[in-house]
């Protein structure tokens, strides 16, 4: 047999069409539809590998039917192939994925190759310059896979045995999880604080902020709320106040005495550009100005990508490519010459950033865009725009803002006023980050000013707020939890398990998630810790760089910390319901299909055998009942229940959910808890045959201890009123 042909494997199989395209007849390109094998359930525990004392036994498997098409697809083409080139994307993931490629092809030297952008130049070159596999990069692939699954697998057992439908631990979900924990309690322990914010209004046109009095050096309190990122809130207001008479007695001052300008000061400043995207930084910038969520960003950039429109979207690192910063400052000497830098600011990738990488941008900044608008859907096109422009910013001069400070007196009182002209725009031509011009009029020192008005206005003190899905990948990101890939599925996966949902664009713990948290805190307390996972990053990163053995550190991780915690958590375990002095069921040889442990002998008079057996740790279908097995005397063996048995059950049951479809339940408001600040929920009752609503704290434990006197009706008038608290403002 002549083999004629090249092959080329990828990951995904919308790539295929466009590299076809650039590398012509001569080559076949197939996809493996991403991971094609994973470790098998059997074994101890059913891991699938087994941990030795100083080796691990991985058995891997077809990840599913498909995977299982696609290597037999994928032997077929190489058998018919001169060569085999592995390019399945450039991270650590990808890696893994080339190596398990070779594994079942049988490959004895692997030809690996990696491209950031598929450009006819990308692919071509990298084509020319093919490697050795990274077994570093491998190594820690497989780490992190068994990693995973001994702490999912060995963890999870743990909160099914709470019996309240919690269904999985997590090395980096139970972390984020965690961060969205805490902050709940932040939010349900805040106590309000009233103070006033004192501001004059001037005939020459600006508004002044009390600053300072040295009459009343102990009325002023420091700014209390924060936003998402921990810093302070840049609403206009003057220094705080605590008491509603000194505020008023500010304002009589001011009414009072005659103001003059004390103080005029100016500076210009620069703002250098910001860095080109990575993926947490994309993830953030989408959510926030185009509302999508994490999985939502990624998946068009996976779209853009593949069709060669930007480079790979999965990056920890800001590095730019010396082509694209050529080209990005031909496109500014043609276009926008003044905004041309003698030098591009420096940036600066975090530490453990992947070396060789990118970061997001276009792969070709001079293509048209009214071509774009008509090749992509509206949102691909929107987020193009969002990373083409972030890219450009990157490459122009830094912005020079005017900042103005104009310091009032008026008696023993100072008043101040900030303001803000943006003399040059630099890079916010492209990327506006700054808020607009506040100008303030020109005024000397020592001039009479003309009082127009002087007011307080009373505030309160905000709780934290929650986290946004782009806010949350941020946090993760500073505190090293998980990795750029990580992001985006691990805030999935906890919607998914109902661990949290979203209110009005808020990611909120539910009570589930509160629940599992709280045993985990007790149970794997260090499981929970950001430091503690962000440390199991930088190992896994040594492992990538060649400075730790794989193996030996998860067996020394297993046997030091994890089968310890194990034991200790077994013991934060509830006490099982029923008679404690009951004889433990006899365990029988079958395993559930689920969690792989030997399941129980439960006696019944009912069935042939004397017995049917129980899964003991928890484990539920997909229709959340019980795992159980039935001895068949057709079959000779044991069996799930019969699906037609299950199905007329099925039936009598989705009545039952349809009779609670039709009963309405607990909506959250925005209004707050005058106890503990959490949300109001309005709840629906039945009195005299006629519906009413009432409105009570949304924290069921809170209603039966220190909010039980929180309830709020509704009144003809349509407002809410309390018997305690009174009105609902």
């Amino acid at each position: 047999m002549i083999l004629m042909t090249n092959l080329l494997i990828v990951e995904s199989p919308g790539k295929i069409n466009k590299l076809r395209a650039i590398l012509g007849s001569d080559w076949e390109v197939k996809a493996s539809v991403g991971h094609i094998r994973e470790l098998a359930d059997d074994g101890p525990d059913s891991l699938g590998f087994d941990l030795g004392h100083d080796r691990i036994d991985c058995h891997y498997i077809p990840r599913n039917p498909r995977a299982k098409q696609a290597i037999a697809a994928l032997k077929q083409a190489a058998r018919q192939s001169q060569s085999v080139y592995l390019a399945s994307d450039p991270d650590r993931e990808g890696e893994t994925i080339a190596w398990h490629i070779a594994q079942v092809l049988g490959l004895k030297q692997p030809q690996r190759i990696v491209f950031q952008e598929i450009t006819a130049t990308a692919v071509k070159t990298a084509l020319s310059r093919p490697r050795p596999l990274d077994l570093n990069l491998v190594a820690a692939g497989r780490c992190r896979d068994c990693l995973d699954k001994l702490v999912g697998y060995k963890g999870s057992p743990l909160v099914w045995r709470l019996n309240n439908g919690a269904k999985s631990v997590g090395r980096v979900q139970s972390a984020t999880l965690h961060l969205l924990c805490l902050r709940e309690q932040e939010i349900s322990s805040f106590v309000s604080q009233t103070y006033w914010s004192v501001y004059v209004d001037y005939q020459e046109g600006f508004r002044a902020y009390y600053h300072r009095s040295n009459q009343l050096p102990d009325t002023e309190a420091s700014p209390e709320g924060m936003d998402d990122a921990g810093s302070q809130d840049s609403k206009k207001e003057s220094t705080r106040v605590v008491s509603r008479d000194v505020a008023e007695h500010l304002v009589a001052m001011a009414r009072s005495q005659p103001h003059q300008v004390q103080q005029v000061s100016g500076q210009v400043t620069s703002k250098k550009p910001p860095p080109p995207f990575i993926t947490s930084s994309l993830q953030q910038a989408a959510g926030s100005r185009l509302k999508f969520n994490p999985e939502y960003t990624m998946s068009l950039a996976q779209k853009l990508y593949e069709a060669g429109l930007i480079t790979y979207m999965r990056t920890d690192s800001v590095q730019l490519s010396p082509e694209f910063c050529a080209a990005a400052r031909r496109w500014l000497q043609e276009r926008d010459p003044d905004n041309v830098p003698q030098r591009v600011a420096r940036q600066h990738s975090g530490k453990a950033a992947q070396e060789g990488h990118e970061a997001i941008r276009p792969t070709d900044v001079f293509k048209p865009s009214a071509e774009l608008r008509l090749q992509l859907e509206d949102d691909q096109f929107k987020l193009y725009v969002l990373i083409w422009t972030r890219a450009m910013a990157s490459q122009c001069k830094s912005a020079q803002i005017r900042k103005t400070r104009i310091l009032t007196q008026s008696g023993e009182v100072q008043w101040q006023a900030t303001g803000q002209v943006i003399e040059f725009p630099g890079y916010t031509k492209y990327w506006k980050d700054i808020s607009a011009d506040l100008v303030l009029p020109e005024v000397t020192e020592g001039q009479a000013l003309h009082l127009e008005a002087a007011q307080h206005e009373e505030k309160q003190t905000q709780p934290p707020p929650r986290y946004t899905e782009p806010k949350l990948v941020q946090l993760m990101e500073r505190k090293g939890i998980g990795r750029p890939s990580t992001y985006a599925p691990t805030i999935a996966t906890l919607k998914q398990r109902n661990y949290v949902h979203l209110l009005k664009d808020k990611l909120q713990p539910t009570d589930l998630g509160l629940q599992v948290d709280a045993f985990l805190a007790t149970a794997l307390p260090d499981l929970l810790e950001a430091e503690f996972t962000a440390t199991m990053e930088s190992c896994l990163d040594a492992i990538a760089q060649g400075q730790q053995e794989w193996q030996r550190y998860l067996i020394d991780w297993n046997r030091n910390y994890f089968e310890p915690a194990l034991q200790t958590a077994l013991t934060q375990l509830p006490e099982p319901k029923g008679d404690p002095h009951r004889k433990p069921l006899a365990k029988s040889r079958m395993t559930c299909p689920k969690c792989r442990q030997l399941m129980a002998k439960v006696p019944s008079k009912k069935v042939s055998k004397g017995h049917f057996l129980k899964c003991e740790t928890g484990c539920q279908t997909d229709a959340g009942k019980a795992i159980v097995m039935f001895w068949s005397d057709r079959s000779k063996k044991w069996q799930l229940p019969d699906p037609q048995t299950e199905l007329q059950q099925g039936n009598s049951d989705s009545t039952r959910q349809q009779d609670l479809r039709t009963k309405q339940l607990p909506v959250l408001t925005e209004h707050l808890c005058p106890v503990c600040n959490a949300y109001l929920e309005e709840y629906p009752y039945q009195r005299e045959g006629q519906a009413k609503k009432l409105l009570r704290c949304s924290i069921p434990d809170h209603r039966q201890s220190k909010c039980k006197d929180v309830t709020y009706f509704l009144t003809r008038q349509g407002g809410w009123w309390s018997k305690k608290f009174g009105p609902l403002e």
